[in-house]
């Protein structure tokens, strides 16, 4: 089957700009942390971050530590493009750093499916109210800054305009937001090298499954080129380079320099959340 045909018109040019300036890492003091969480005061931690910031990898650490100390933790994924099956290497789940933490909101939808910022807060309410009916206690962990925001900002989908908030949320002091601080230079050396890494682990060829049906989790037939663009920027650039618009050269250079990109776009999101109110504890990992 031939792929479909893509529009390069939209391909985004970069250029440099100055990195800001970063925020103060801090120590999270984490028996204070395991009190509030037991006697109620909090009934959410949310570990966010940019890509490549080791965010699921301290949200792991954090929950065995939690643990230690009386408290069993699951992580919810907050990540919009985790959500969907046979997505494998192009999203990074990297299930295999959960370990024995259980987690949610990974692999539920199939592929060419919608899934959007109003299912995220339905099923992330589920499988919160899952984790606390067992005792257990809920680790948001993610990168999508809307998602995040939406569960943790109060939003009402009720109303007749969208998003529009119906309370404090994160703001009345009963969510701890942790945010994993690297800087950009190290940032960006690691997205590199995870770039090369999925590369080499078959990330154009689970592309190409997606675009031609042959992946075992296209149940409804392939994903049309127009619905796969929308999943990212790995799957937009790896269908332009499928489609003969990139050489495998400018595959990678366009492709790690807009998820540089975009890595800094999630820290605007996310320092726009503390200047809206919400404290956000930076730590290295």
């Amino acid at each position: 089957m031939p792929l479909p045909t893509l529009n390069t018109q939209h391909v985004p040019k970069f250029r440099k700009t100055l990195p800001a300036e970063l925020p103060k890492p801090e120590q999270i003091d984490l028996e204070a942390l395991a009190a509030d969480c037991l006697s109620g005061r909090l009934r959410l931690v949310c570990v966010l971050g940019p890509t490549a910031s080791g965010k699921t990898r301290y949200a792991v650490w954090l929950a065995g530590e939690l643990e230690a100390k009386g408290l069993r933790c699951e992580i919810i994924s907050a990540d919009s493009r985790q959500v969907y099956r046979g997505m494998d290497i192009g999203t990074g789940k990297d299930l295999a750093e959960y370990g024995g933490i259980p987690y949610h909101l990974i692999d539920i939808a199939d592929p060419g499916t919608q899934y959007n910022v109003h299912s995220f807060c339905t099923d992330f309410k589920a499988a919160a109210e899952d984790i606390r009916s067992r005792g257990a206690f809920p680790i948001l962990c993610g990168g999508t800054g809307l998602y995040i925001s939406a569960v943790t900002g109060g939003y009402d989908f009720t109303e007749s305009k969208p998003l529009s908030v119906a309370a404090p949320g994160g703001q009345d002091g009963s969510i701890f937001f942790i945010g994993t601080l690297v800087s950009r230079e190290e940032r960006n050396a690691k997205i590199d090298a995870r770039l090369r890494a999925r590369l080499q682990e078959g990330m154009v060829d689970e592309i190409r499954s997606l675009l031609d049906g042959s992946n075992p989790a296209c149940k409804n037939g392939p994903v049309p080129a127009e619905v796969l663009l929308g999943y990212g920027l790995e799957y937009k650039f790896t269908a332009l380079y499928l489609q003969g618009d990139l050489t495998e050269e400018e595959l990678f250079t366009r492709l790690s320099t807009a998820i540089h990109q975009f890595a800094k776009r999630q820290m605007t999101w996310f320092r726009g959340m503390e200047r809206s109110g919400i404290r956000i504890h930076w730590v290295t990992p």
